[in-house]
């Protein structure tokens, strides 16, 4: 019997209600399921956040790794984005069962995350690596969320607080309406993007020296596509320093705007301290303070 931790256990409720309880209490039966379809045997969960990861053993000595999540969208565009990346800079798909929450992956050898990458800059040369392998063009039916769409989450943060913002402040959360409302009028090439694309979803390989896991699947802006990585792996002190050198580094290596990348990094802070509240989990105010830093770099380029 696999014992899930209690943290997990809180995030899976946390953000599904009572579709998470009631897959949590199947859960034995779907890690059966998956071992009798596939002939393979789960190992011992890597640590866990919003998925039940762990690597697998098929019977003919293939290592592989398991996903399984409450079945919801995000499970579907993953799927999908993994099939359009084909590889390229990504972990393979090599099955899935989308209705049931199921993916099988290609497991990253030896599978060190970025994060053991000392050097910062070099780090971020490394990720700006895989970005351009990563980028590939919208399909033409409309699967994916776009940053738009994402944007649309502080309609529901009103709703909630009739009309207000309840623990966010006004003014932060009225900038990044306005913010983001502008920058949509003015988009430039939106891409399919991974979406969280970040030191611990990029790990090292053998076929290449990193590829990406755990693509969300997003239609928007390659500035935008940054924004995750900045707000990761960051020191406690002077955080404004490394960020203004990332995306000093992000703007040359990949051809951006750093203004854009500000700007988007600034509304998507704000947004990400409305998902923490929306779901009980993580910090409010520490995407609030990131949002700052955002803010203080906008202003140094004003």
């Amino acid at each position: 019997m696999i014992q899930l931790p209690e943290k997990f256990i809180h995030t899976i409720v946390g953000v599904h209600q009572e579709r998470g309880a009631l897959w949590l209490e199947h859960f034995e039966e779907l890690i059966q399921y998956c071992e009798n379809r596939w002939s393979f045997q789960v190992q011992a969960a890597y640590p866990l956040s919003f998925n039940f990861v762990a690597p697998v053993l098929f019977h003919n000595g293939t290592e592989a790794v398991l996903k399984l999540g409450v079945p919801n969208k995000e499970i579907i565009t993953e799927a999908e984005a993994l099939r359009m990346y084909k590889g390229n800079g990504c972990a393979r798909l090599w099955d899935a069962d989308t209705d049931k929450g199921i993916l099988i992956l290609e497991k990253a050898t030896p599978g060190h995350t970025l994060k053991t990458i000392v050097d910062d800059d070099e780090a971020v040369r490394l990720a700006s690596a895989v970005m351009r392998k990563l980028q590939v063009s919208p399909p033409l039916r409309p699967l994916f969320p776009s940053t738009a769409d994402w944007a649309k989450g502080f309609d529901k943060l009103r709703t909630r607080y009739y009309g207000s913002t309840g623990p966010l402040p006004e003014r932060m959360v009225r900038k990044a309406e306005e913010w983001f409302a502008k920058l949509h009028k003015t988009w430039r090439n939106p891409q399919l993007l991974h979406g969280d694309l970040h030191h611990e979803n990029l790990l090292s390989a053998e076929r290449e020296p990193y590829i990406a896991i755990d693509p969300k699947g997003l239609i928007g802006e390659l500035e935008y596509g940054v924004i995750s990585f900045l707000m990761n792996n960051l020191p406690e002190k002077h955080p404004s320093d490394i960020m203004r050198r990332r995306i000093e580094l992000f703007s040359t290596e990949l051809t951006l705007d750093p203004v854009r990348i500000m700007t988007w990094g600034y509304c998507h802070t704000v947004l990400s301290a409305w998902w923490c509240v929306e779901d009980q989990v993580g910090d409010p105010l520490k995407s609030l303070e990131l949002a700052a830093v955002f803010e203080k770099l906008l202003e140094e380029k004003a």
